[in-house]
């Protein structure tokens, strides 16, 4: 077995770019069809929480579907997974786009997560082929900020398309960036990972089990899993609080949404130029304790009724702390599972969204209690992330780390 000799320093060279694409097809998938919501609920006769169902049935998709390419890209390489996940991605897109019921929707799109799954498990795997795990924090951060595309352009595009063509051009949009990313990949991709018939794929289990035990990964796999999750807290609810609750149009929402995802952006650049100068644990040690102070702030403003400028700062506030916490935690997960790092990839995305289907769920029931319900979401995610990322110190470590 093989593997690519990893680099000390992050060199951001079209290789790093078409992994950044491939972590896209995730986030655009759930960010470009939230403003399309009222007209998939008018199409289907239904109300707009029960469209609500097909994003939560994305989030356990993104769940099931990581843990499928995990040990396989450990055995088989990163590419031949790569292949299967888009074109199971391709498929169930242009399914959605003709789906006769909302119910075949919910289960389309939980398909169409399966295949998005693919490029978000090998992306992250490659990455760490590639690079060390200081290296690798600062190619993290250079990934949120191409990801971070989506979030800015795919509620606005979704807006328009929907207007212009209906819901359905949405899913075929998505389709056709799959099939020119996956040509991409296969012209310029180079495969990091060669076989290794010594992986067994009926041993998955027992591997993922052994990652789960590792007290370090663990650590950082649930603090940055569950502070994310505050951001699909956002996600979810952010269609019932700015344009139910608020009075936004659909447009309006959209340059709203892309206003947050330029603070997480702009915060992941600053990381990776922080990154060049301290130890990516020691800037995480001083993040989360930032994250946990906004999501008091965030709580209190709920309890209060704060009103549409308030919310609007502290949730950009939290989005934006999220792009120096998300590399940092993704990095320390990984930077001892260079062997099993498709596995552990799996894992740590596995229990990221599972963590955050979970949260879109428990968002869906509160907002409909209280208006600002997310806001008290959001808070309990940031809050939760910084003491689980305490406790779960291992005993001999030192404060530093």
């Amino acid at each position: 077995m093989t593997v690519t000799p990893v680099s000390d320093k992050a060199k951001f060279d079209l290789v790093v770019v078409v992994l950044a694409l491939l972590t896209m097809f995730g986030p655009l998938s759930i960010d470009m069809y939230l403003p399309a919501f009222g007209d998939i609920a008018a199409s289907y006769g239904t109300e707009s929480n029960r469209v609500e169902l097909s994003l939560t049935s994305f989030f356990l998709g993104l769940f099931i579907g990581q843990l499928l390419y995990g040990t396989a890209s450990d055995k088989w390489g990163r590419k031949p997974p790569l292949y299967f996940g888009l074109t199971i991605y391709i498929l169930s897109s242009l399914a959605c786009a003709y789906a006769p019921n909302l119910e075949s929707l919910i289960v389309l799109r939980f398909l169409q997560a399966i295949g998005s799954c693919a490029g978000l498990v090998i992306a992250r795997a490659m990455v760490r082929d590639l690079y060390t795990p200081q290296a690798s924090a600062q190619v993290f951060s250079f990934l949120i900020l191409v990801m971070g595309i989506a979030p800015i352009l795919a509620p606005l595009a979704g807006a328009y398309v929907t207007k212009a063509f209906g819901w359905q051009a949405i899913f075929l949009i998505v389709a056709a960036l799959a099939v020119a990313c996956m040509a991409i990949v296969h012209i310029r991709l180079p495969e990091t990972r060669s076989y290794n018939g010594a992986v067994r794929m009926r041993r998955s289990l027992p591997i993922y089990w052994d990652v789960l035990k590792d007290r370090g990964f663990l650590r950082y796999s649930l603090a940055g899993g569950i502070a994310q999750s505050g951001l699909f807290a956002y996600i979810t609810g952010s269609p019932l609080v700015f344009i139910e609750h608020f009075g936004l149009d659909p447009t309006h929402y959209s340059w709203l949404f892309g206003f947050n995802a330029i603070g997480i952006i702009g915060m992941a650049q600053f990381n990776a130029w922080l990154l060049r100068r301290r130890d990516a644990r020691k800037i995480l040690n001083k993040s989360l304790p930032v994250l946990a102070l906004i999501s008091i702030v965030t709580i209190a403003l709920g309890l209060l009724n704060a009103n549409f400028w308030f919310v609007l700062f502290v949730v950009f506030a939290y989005v934006s702390t999220l792009g120096m916490v998300f590399p940092n935690a993704m990095a320390g997960a990984l930077a001892e599972q260079q062997e099993r790092a498709g596995s552990a990839s799996a894992v740590t995305g596995s229990l990221q969204f599972l963590i955050a289907g979970i949260i879109s769920a428990v968002v869906n029931i509160v907002g409909h209690q209280h208006p600002l319900g997310m806001l008290f979401v959001i808070g309990a995610c940031g809050l939760t992330a910084t003491i689980l990322y305490r406790v779960l110190r291992r005993p001999e470590a030192s404060p530093a780390t």
